[in-house]
């Protein structure tokens, strides 16, 4: 368990703890596979671009668009 640095037996970010970590997951999981669609990395030495494959990356993307709006309504409906 994480203690303040007050050590008074209360967690870190308060009773809100895992509603926040799972708005940056799913922030992070949304965000990374947009921008692995959108933006091609190049291979090698003739440059060619290499998309992410749409159908791993838009289920993906929508999972963490999912988790991140629900922590999000937990955060602001508590």
């Amino acid at each position: 368990m994480l203690m303040s640095a007050a050590n008074d037996g209360t967690m870190f970010l308060g009773d809100d703890l895992i509603p926040y970590l799972v708005l940056a997951m799913g922030g992070a999981l949304f965000v990374g596979n947009v921008a692995a669609m959108v933006r091609p990395r190049y291979v090698g030495d003739g440059g060619k671009a290499v998309r992410a494959p749409a159908r791993r990356a838009v289920p993906l993307a929508l999972v963490g668009l999912v988790a991140a709006i629900w922590a999000l309504a937990t955060l602001l409906a508590g």
